[in-house]
Order: structure tokens, then sequence, then C-alpha cells
């Protein structure tokens, strides 16, 4: 068994470690600056276009997509250690690199499902990262997390659909240059296969009846980086029939598809999210000093930097293992490891940015430090792409199935 990663991933992850050092750790204030001066705070500050314009220079670009026509080309265990990297700064890296969700998600639907015409229309310009998308799932008035409850109806009339529905925290949809939605609704409602009642349609942001209606909070946060989270009425929107993703009824297996990706790239960014605030700790320790000794002294210090070290060990060879089995047997062989890092990695980093925010007191719950914007991305991970719960039921029932 070989733990070392190979050459090409070594020599990306140097690459990378440097970028984030020389460009973007330096501009985290420097956006933060710039945003309070934009006319709007959902546009795009000058400093993330010019991280963008470097990483493209680079070469750091697109490394999440294993379609080496359109993407890096790396396996999904390549990808790992470098989405960890951006995960210490997943306010700007992912960004910077185009490889921030929901865009990735939904340039693996086009990639994978997309026509050539949607490709062309839609794939070229989020691959070069001068537009951005999002994917309309989520809804208010029912349980969401399960996808068969949705109510938004897309209803076939000559050679259009008209998508009709109510969704929210549609993340990406507050950004202008957010151009298209990815919307699942219901074309065949009353169908007898509920897994075949859902499909999916591509709506453009300018179609007559579709509002964004608002920004939608996180803890508090409008979530600027992520383009925002949006509640969005379609009101008997009319888009071509060219226009599907996939098939009609395909839209439950489409957004399975796209999801099992998504949620190993945010554990893997989670992990990196966990290393940051590990740093951050251990800085706090060695430089204030409480009841007379240094805080990297106290017992109860030394303590939650150990189990966080331990932890993150853990959940890496996790996460690692799960992305060596999607890329050998695939997402469905690796469906249970999949639940597994969903289900492990986001709680416990929840519990090691808790550690951080209380070893800094007042300044781990301010603007200041990253923290408290670190906690609220890690603790809305327990819900999205699934709650935890829904993952627990899922496993528990798999292993159950052995012994029946």
């Amino acid at each position: 068994m070989d733990f070392a990663f190979d050459a090409r991933t070594e020599e990306l992850r140097a690459r990378l470690l440097a970028f984030m050092d020389e460009y973007v750790y330096p501009a985290e204030q420097v956006v933060h600056e710039q945003r309070a001066g934009l006319a709007s705070p959902w546009q795009t500050p000058p400093a993330v276009e010019e991280l963008k314009a470097e990483a493209r220079r680079q070469g750091l670009w697109n490394l999440f997509l294993p379609d080496a026509e359109h993407g890096a080309g790396l396996t999904n265990l390549q990808y790992a250690p470098l989405a960890e990297i951006t995960g210490r700064s997943p306010q700007l890296a992912p960004t910077a690199t185009n490889c921030a969700a929901p865009d990735t998600g939904n340039m693996e639907v086009l990639a994978q499902f997309g026509t050539e015409a949607q490709k062309k229309q839609w794939l070229e310009p989020l691959l070069a990262g001068e537009i951005r998308s999002a994917f309309a799932m989520t809804e208010p008035e029912v349980a969401s997390s399960d996808a068969t409850n949705i109510t938004t109806h897309i209803e076939r009339d000559g050679d259009e659909y008209v998508v009709t529905g109510r969704k929210w925290y549609i993340s990406g949809a507050m950004n202008p240059d957010c151009k298209i939605f990815i919307v699942m609704g219901k074309t065949d409602p009353d169908g007898a296969d509920i897994r075949r009642q859902q499909s999916m349609v591509l709506v453009p942001r300018d179609t007559p009846g579709v509002t964004v209606v608002r920004g939608m909070q996180v803890f508090g946060y409008e979530d600027h980086w992520h383009g925002g989270h949006a509640e969005v009425v379609f009101d008997h929107a009319r888009v071509p029939v060219s226009n599907l993703v996939g098939e009609e009824g395909g839209g439950f297996a489409i957004a399975q598809a796209r999801l099992g990706p998504g949620r190993i790239h945010h554990c893997m960014r989670l992990i990196g999210m966990a290393e940051r605030a590990i740093e951050l700790m251990c800085r706090r320790a060695v430089s204030r000093t409480a009841f007379g000794k240094p805080l990297g002294q106290q017992g109860v210090v030394q303590n939650w930097i150990a189990d966080a070290r331990v932890a993150v060990e853990q959940l890496r060879l996790l996460v690692l293992k799960t992305a060596w089995m999607m890329d050998t047997v695939g997402n469905r062989g690796a469906h249970t490891e999949i639940q597994a890092i969903k289900i492990a990695t986001p709680r416990t980093v929840v519990g090691i940015l808790d550690r951080a925010v209380q070893l800094y007191g007042a300044g781990g719950v301010s603007q200041d430090f990253p923290l408290a914007e670190l906690y609220a991305g890690a603790r809305t991970l327990m819900l999205a792409d699934g709650p935890d719960e829904v993952h627990q039921r899922s496993l528990a029932r798999r292993e159950l199935k052995r012994y029946l």
C-alpha cells in the first residue's frame, strides 16, 4: 500500500501552495475592502478577477474536471490534495481556480449529459470563467431532503417547456455573472416511478418569468463569495424543448450523478478548512498568555490541538480512500464511502472550528479572523447535498441488509 502522491500531483501541489502563499492569502483582506466599495455587494471584486487570471496563467484552472478534453484530466485521487489546499481559503481559492460550487457540478452535468449545442452555449463560457451558474433544486415549501417531494412543474407546451415553481438557497444566483440555471422539476408528477417524475432544464437568468426575489443569509452571512444563496421564482418561464438536459424523467439520476463528486469535493475542502483552523489555533496558543503561562501550555488547549490533528489525519485517509474507490469502481461502487465521508467530515470539522473559536475568544466570533465564517460554512455542509440523517439512514440500511 503506497501512501505517496504521484509525480503530477506533487508538482501541482507545489505550484498551488506557492500560489496560495503569494496571491490568495494576501488577497483575502484586499477583497473584503474592495467589496465594501462596490455598487452591489454581489459584484465580483477586481482582486478576484486578478486571481483568476493569474491562476489560469499558471495552469491552475479547472482542476476538478476529470474530462481531459475540458478540464485538467485529474483523477479524484489526484484532485483530493489540491482541493484540500484550496479549502484553506474557501472563499477565494476555489473561485480563483474555477473550481467553485455550484459551477463545478453544473459543468460536470453539462459535460456528461449536455448536447453539443448546450456545451457550446453554456459549458464553454463556464470553463473559461466568463459566466457563473446556479443549480435550482431545493424548495422552501417541501422537505427537500427527499428530492421526490419537489413540486416545481416543467410542463411541455408544443416546442417549449413551461417552468413554474419556487426555489430557495440557490447558490450563486445573486451574482450578476450568473447567466444560467439548471432547474429540477417534475415533468410527470403522477408517474408510477417516483424517481422518473423529475427532469432538468436549462433556464437562462434573463428568461421572462424568472425573478430572483432575495438573497438568503447563512447564519447571518450573505455569503458573497459563493455568489449568495437566492430565493428564485419561476412564473410560467418558457424555454425551448432543446433546453432539456438528458432525457425526460432523468432528472433524479442526473442529480445523483452530480451530487456524488460534489460531496467528496466538499469533504476535500473541509479538510483544508480544518488545517487552517489548526494552524490558527497553534499560532494563537504560542502568542497569548493566560494565568501566568502561554495558552499552548494549558492542558485543555493541548488536548484540543492533539485531538484535532488525530481527527484530520483520520478524515484525510477516509477521503483519499473514497477518491480511490470512485476512480477504480465508480461512484456507485463507492456509495458507502461517499456517505461515510459526508457524515463524518462536516461534523468533525465543525467540532475543530468550534474549539478554535473558543481559543480565540471574542476574536473567534468576530470579522477580524476567518473562523466564524469558516464555521458557518462547515455547519451548512451538514445540510447541503443531503442532510446527515438521510445519509445515515441509507448507510445503515445497506449495512443491515447483509444480515437480513
